[in-house]
């Protein structure tokens, strides 16, 4: 574990937009406590990807130590940036966070509290964590593009959502409740698709419903898709949902959130570094909440290579 250098300066990257803009309301009473505490420096997003080029550009001047003020899309714009850059390597940036957002599934992984005065605490109590990260490899039209995540990408139905929550969240739409909205609104909507997956030396072809590759556990505002995942442990756990009537997945919710999904007979589950997807039709992934775009896919882990400050052990 590291030690705390209060002396040191610190970046705090807020996202003024997070949770129904608490962001930008609540920013008096989160900088009146960090004032206490920290020598640091602010920035506020514009827009997405914003926080991508800001970090970037700011530890190639120096900074090595991040607050994310935001939720799970500020926290992954972050360590995109951290993973952008190529003046300091990865792992010797250290990321903490203040969750101000709508599912703060990576925060619930490490028991970051909502209470801001508690996670600023966390933070000055500096426990650290080396933990995974993985690097999706996709298609964006005809473009070949990268993203890396720290939590939990989805694909199929889970991207599907990602996207629509997404689109209502940039008209100042939010909260948990969205997500489940979102599930039973989009699901007659969604065709499955049939998918041809390679994780490691395994293999499984079949018409899919939704798939989950977490470093993480949680996703969607506390669901558990992959509930045996454990983020430094240099693997993926993945769940595939095969194909399911609508109202089979409507009762089969409840399994999503107890942590029990693994044991359905219609789910399968994976460990593996390394993941390769093809699919007819195209099928499209999100990471970390984010849209990104769609198969064919490469999905790869990079184990061990952030530093993150967490609550309580989480495994």
């Amino acid at each position: 574990m590291k030690s705390y250098e209060p002396e040191s300066p610190w970046l705090v990257v807020v996202n003024p937009n997070a949770g129904k803009r608490k962001g930008e309301k609540d920013w008096k009473k989160i900088s009146a406590l960090l004032d206490k505490n920290f020598q640091y420096t602010s920035v506020f997003t514009e827009g997405r990807g914003h926080a991508i080029d800001l970090v970037e550009k700011k530890i190639t001047e120096g900074t090595k130590k991040i607050i994310v003020a935001g939720g799970d899309g500020t926290m992954n714009e972050v360590v995109n940036g951290v993973f952008s850059q190529t003046s300091v390597p990865t792992k010797e940036i250290t990321l903490g966070m203040i969750t101000i957002g709508t599912g703060n599934d990576w925060g619930r992984m490490f028991s970051i509290p909502k209470s801001y005065a508690k996670a600023i605490a966390t933070l000055i109590n500096f426990r650290t964590y080396l933990q995974d990260a993985g690097v999706a490899r996709y298609y964006h039209g005809k473009e070949l593009r990268n993203r890396f995540f720290i939590n939990i990408a989805g694909l199929g139905f889970d991207a599907f959502v990602a996207r629509e929550i997404n689109l209502q969240k940039d008209k100042g739409r939010t909260g948990v409740i969205l997500y489940i909205a979102n599930i039973l609104s989009n699901l007659w909507r969604y065709r499955n698709v049939n998918t041809h997956i390679k994780i490691d030396d395994d293999e499984l072809k079949d018409e899919v419903f939704t798939i989950s590759i977490g470093i993480g556990k949680y996703s969607g505002g506390g669901m558990k898709q992959t509930p045996k995942s454990i983020p430094d442990d240099g693997f993926f756990d993945l769940t595939v949902i095969k194909k399911m009537k609508k109202l089979e997945v409507i009762r089969s919710l409840p399994m999503l959130y107890n942590g029990n999904i693994l044991s359905h007979p219609k789910v399968e589950s994976f460990r593996g570094k390394k993941i390769r997807i093809t699919a007819e039709p195209e099928i499209h992934i999100e990471a970390d909440g984010e849209s990104l775009g769609h198969s064919p896919i490469e999905i790869e882990i990079i184990p061990r290579s952030i530093m993150v400050i967490i609550g309580d052990h989480p495994y």
